[in-house]
């Protein structure tokens, strides 16, 4: 049997899916057991909308699960992408899927079920199929090998939900959003060379010169080291935070900036020291503009609770130290790297607001099925936690790099930026992008990153 069977939609479960439903309806909702399945209510109101699909142990939870195509449109539905919705657990739907039973409307899809799975992300639970950063990779995952990881499952199946509240309960007005960017930024390099040591900058002087041809990055590399002071140097070529800060206020968005804050595998970790003075300069700067500084655990604490709060409490402290307050405290994970859900467990403990590492380094798209930020679950403790995931959507080099889909910069990667953020807009939800200060050292990546924000 596989382990993550046990994961059963229990009732601290059903309290959770309350919790997003009013989140994303408004409304107090109660979630109960009756013999047909799960029924949801509306406080103080008649009706109700059963789902007779559930199982004590949804079919989602298995790894091999099917999947087919639903069309709502043909049952007089509205499609808020297009009209044929994936429909994981299932080879077959019944006709019609959403019927009127009196006052009442039965689903027979388990809507909740997927919203359990997907959310509290299941499937991850135990996998042994990881890259080669121990990460659970999108290739790994039921939405890319059924092609629907570039939507938001969640999100579509949420919105035929609303609907059919509304012919439930016809005069209830429901909960309105509103499309937002959410932009962070990894300090993983705060400069090219500051930090950097002779030896290595002479190295680095080689490749400029022999293999790149490169005169101008010849020269500045030892310029920039002999001429940083006590902040980052105007022509360091991963020094642009000022020009990212430009942007976001331009067009009116804040920017969210994650500091590694330990070292626990050098090969991978930053050249840099929180508490340095340059660092502490660009905090002082990040945090008079009205940006977002946040925490970037190194590469190894991703299994290690204890050292993730350390090296939070470490950032926090230099933060107090520069007077800096803040109503919220988020990050993501260095290389993306996570183990559900032992990271989220130390994320939680380690007291903060949100983690936004929950995309993919492989393949842009929705890895939670939402474009909605929402409380975590612990389906091993089958408790919800004060912690909330905020899911990454897009990261840069993703789209960009060659490791990954090799798209560049040109036309072809702000398509598939433009699509993912209007599958966002599509249900008011947020496009989160991560965008590295170091992955805009080109006229043609700024002129990608402005266009991916403009679009």
């Amino acid at each position: 049997m596989n382990p993550i069977t046990k994961y059963r939609i229990s009732t601290s479960t059903l309290r959770w899916l309350e919790v997003i439903l009013a989140e994303r309806f408004g409304h107090e909702w109660r979630l109960s057991r009756v013999e047909l399945g799960l029924c949801l209510e509306l406080e103080a109101a008649t009706g109700a909308i059963i789902f007779d699909s559930i199982q004590d142990c949804p079919p989602h939870v298995q790894p091999d699960q099917a999947c087919t195509r639903w069309y709502p449109e043909r049952e007089g539905w509205n499609a808020a992408l297009d009209d044929a919705l994936p429909a994981p657990g299932v080879a077959l739907l019944p006709t019609p899927l959403i019927e009127k039973r009196g006052k009442d409307y039965l689903v027979h899809y388990d809507i909740l079920g997927l919203m359990y799975w997907v959310l509290a992300r299941i499937e991850e639970i135990g996998s042994k199929d990881l890259d080669n950063h121990n990460r659970f990779p999108a290739t790994s995952s039921h939405a890319y090998k059924y092609n629907y990881l570039e939507r938001p499952i969640v999100d579509e199946w949420l919105h035929i939900l609303g609907q059919v509240i509304q012919r439930v309960w016809p005069q209830l007005k429901l909960k309105q959003h509103q499309f937002s960017i959410k932009l962070s930024h990894d300090v993983d390099s705060p400069s090219l060379y500051a930090f950097k040591s002779w030896p290595t900058i002479v190295r680095m002087m080689s490749g400029h010169l022999l293999r790149r041809h490169d005169l101008k990055a010849f020269v500045t590399a030892p310029f920039v080291k002999l001429a940083t002071g006590d902040k980052l140097h105007s022509v360091d070529p991963y020094n642009t935070f000022d020009w990212i800060m430009d942007q976001s206020e331009k067009y009116g968005l804040t920017s969210a900036f994650y500091f590694i804050c330990g070292q626990t595998k050098p090969v991978y970790d930053a050249d840099y020291k929180p508490g340095h003075p340059i660092i502490r300069e660009l905090i002082r700067r990040i945090h008079n503009r009205g940006h977002e500084i946040g925490i970037h655990p190194s590469y190894n604490t991703y299994i290690e609770p204890d050292l993730i709060k350390e090296e939070v409490e470490r950032l926090k402290k230099i933060c107090a130290k520069e007077h800096i307050e803040q109503s919220q405290w988020g990050g993501r994970m260095h290389y993306l790297r996570w183990e559900h859900p032992t990271t989220l467990q130390a994320w939680d403990a380690a007291g903060m607001t949100y983690d936004s590492t929950l995309g993919y380094a492989d393949q842009p798209g929705f890895r939670c099925g939402t474009c909605y930020e929402y409380p975590a679950f612990d389906p091993v403790t089958d408790r919800m936690l004060d912690l909330r995931i905020r899911p990454l959507i897009a990261m840069e080099s993703t789209v960009i790099d060659d490791c990954y889909m090799g798209l560049g910069t040109g036309e072809a990667a702000l398509s598939k930026f433009k699509q993912l953020k209007n599958a966002c807009r599509a249900f008011n939800g947020s496009f989160t992008l991560l965008w590295h200060n170091s992955q805009l050292e080109t006229h043609a990546k700024r002129e990608l990153y402005r266009h991916t924000l403009t679009s």
